[in-house]
């Protein structure tokens, strides 16, 4: 396939396709920390180097009109265009010039992640001026022994790396299951925290919403804005979650927004007549918790956490405009995150049976577990080594890679692969390099620790075998004795093979797919949380009137 069969559109016209009321998937096709230094605010990230993997989630309508970019409209944008292309999507356009083209038109580049839903709660706290309090009032509540609890509003893995003395684990998506039994009095004072702002205002006015009537107050900036005030936090504690409670009070409030924002109740017939209209995408997502989907989620659906669907629209809907279908037991916590979609500008609607269900969504997967790259084995992998005779690609993540890989393995990422490749052949051309002959073929080893990243290395590794003009490696794809991989141990390294750590190696401009002002806030880096809490105030006044326009608060 070559360029000239590629569609393009530009800036403007882009512009008006993701603010007309029709289907549209927008993808950053770079990597993660790419992505997070300046992207479209409709964009949704997937790294070229899973992309197969995460695109039929992602994208289940293979019609759906999808526009792909990178920086230049070239390079990765590109081969991201014809992998699409070879998977069967049929209505793919690559973005003119990419970002560089978006800022020639005045458009705008946003930093960060996860923009709609972090914009959607900030526009929800100055909307309906959420009730909140500071690291220091919340401080001085705590010394006054006042009747309060503390409620962390994320998920339990994230409450188990830091949270607030005093917190217990309670994620958005549950606190209209479980806030009864939390809090059973209706004059303790309910306080949401999370580690910024967006799930501290959503979890505090969604009890509001609910019509609790207890006093309720987001933690401003949450364990971020505790750390800056040099507040100790708790590290590695654990907890569970409370037993659900969904008593006549919450059952009226549910009711109530059943009605203020006219959430749609469907049947299974009806949820088979959409699974049936292919003009339409559709997602079935499960809200409810990890274990409970494990135990009977409905055939096709989505584990989506209601509190993480909120705060990360774009990780589990790639398609704008298309119907969103929510489940859960009862109805409580389908119902609760549907009002918030709603208000969001999705198509959203809860499935009325739950997981009483019938409904099976038909879904599109690879199988990555049986990789078409033969397994190496240790005892093999080590010969390598002592003899240098082979190329050590390591792809896992950059930061893991800087903790611990395998002496003489270099890192690489599946946009950057065959160039560095060929650059490691050049290397071995090199006198002074290692003492190998430039004429023997050497194995590939490709070192990995996740299926997708490794599938997705395999299909760029195909293009070794292949006659692509657009690649300017073909004279030396013959320059290779195979391809194997070893996966790495969930526990790491075994000890029989030698291992190092390069903590600049690769160096931070290397490292595409980490972003380090959003990660570096949790590792004691005030200046990275600082940077970040000014990032979230400061997204309203970026947004133009059409991006305000998409949501609607009430």
């Amino acid at each position: 396939m070559t360029q000239s069969t590629l569609s393009y559109v530009d800036a403007i016209t882009l512009k008006e396709w993701l603010h007309a009321p029709h289907e549209i998937a927008l993808l950053d096709v770079r990597e993660h920390g790419q992505y997070g230094q300046a992207h479209l605010f409709l964009a949704t990230s997937l790294p070229y180097s899973r992309l197969e993997d995460d695109i039929a989630r992602l994208v289940p309508r293979k019609e759906v009109r999808i526009v792909v970019y990178d920086e230049s409209g070239k390079d990765v944008a590109q081969r991201a265009a014809h992998a699409l292309i070879a998977r069967g999507y049929s209505n793919v356009f690559i973005l003119e010039n990419g970002t560089q083209g978006w800022l020639l038109a005045n458009l705008t580049l946003f930093a960060g992640v996860n923009l709609p839903s972090k914009t959607f709660g900030e526009l929800v706290e100055h909307i309906c001026h959420t009730p909140r309090i500071t690291a220091q009032e919340l401080t001085a509540m705590v010394a006054r022994q006042e009747d309060i609890v503390i409620l962390d509003g994320r998920p339990m893995n994230e409450f188990y790396k830091m949270s607030i003395p005093q917190a217990r684990c309670c994620p958005n998506g549950e606190l209209s299951y479980r806030i009864k039994t939390h809090v059973p009095n209706p004059s303790t004072k309910i306080i949401i925290n999370c580690a910024g702002r967006t799930r501290s205002i959503i979890g505090a006015q969604t009890l509001i919403n609910l019509g609790i009537k207890n006093p309720i107050y987001a933690l401003e900036n949450g364990t971020q804005g505790w750390f800056l005030n040099d507040y100790a936090l708790n590290h590695q504690q654990p907890d569970t979650y409370a037993l659900p409670n969904v008593d006549a009070d919450i059952r009226s409030g549910v009711d109530h927004l059943i009605k203020k924002y006219q959430i749609t109740l469907i049947s299974d017939d009806q949820f088979n007549a959409w699974a049936q209209d292919l003009t339409r995408s559709l997602y079935l997502c499960d809200v409810r918790t990890i274990e409970e989907f494990k135990l009977d989620g409905l055939v096709g659906a989505q584990h989506s956490p209601g509190g993480q669907l909120l705060q990360a629209t774009d990780q589990f809907v790639g398609v704008r405009n298309a119907r969103i279908v929510l489940y859960d037991s009862d109805g409580t916590r389908a119902i609760t995150i549907a009002s918030w979609l709603k208000q969001m500008g999705h198509d959203v609607a809860v499935l009325k049976e739950g997981t009483r269900s019938k409904v099976r969504l038909q879904t599109t997967s690879l199988d990555l577990l049986q990789s078409s790259i033969p397994l190496i084995a240790e005892k093999d992998l080590r010969l390598f080594m002592q003899t240098k005779k082979a190329h050590l690609i390591d792809l896992r993540p950059s930061m893991t890679y800087r903790q611990s890989h395998l002496v003489g393995s270099k890192w690489s990422i599946r946009p950057n692969l065959l160039d560095d490749l060929f650059n490691d052949l050049d290397d071995l051309n090199d006198p002074n390099s290692l003492p190998v002959q430039s004429s023997e073929p050497l194995p590939i080893v490709l070192i990995a620790n996740d299926p997708a990243v490794l599938h997705s290395a395999s299909i760029e590794l195909s293009y070794l075998e292949l006659s692509h003009p657009e690649l300017s490696h073909s004279n030396k794809r013959h320059c290779f004795a195979g391809i194997f991989h070893y996966q790495v141990p969930e526990g790491g390294f075994p000890e029989s093979l030698p291992i190092e750590s390069s903590p600049n190696d690769p160096t931070d401009q290397a490292c595409i797919d980490y972003l380090f002002f959003v990660h570096d806030r949790h590792d004691g880096n005030k200046e990275a949380a600082r940077q970040y809490l000014a990032w979230e105030t400061g997204l309203l006044e970026q947004l133009d009137d059409q991006e305000t326009a998409m949501y609607s608060i009430y």
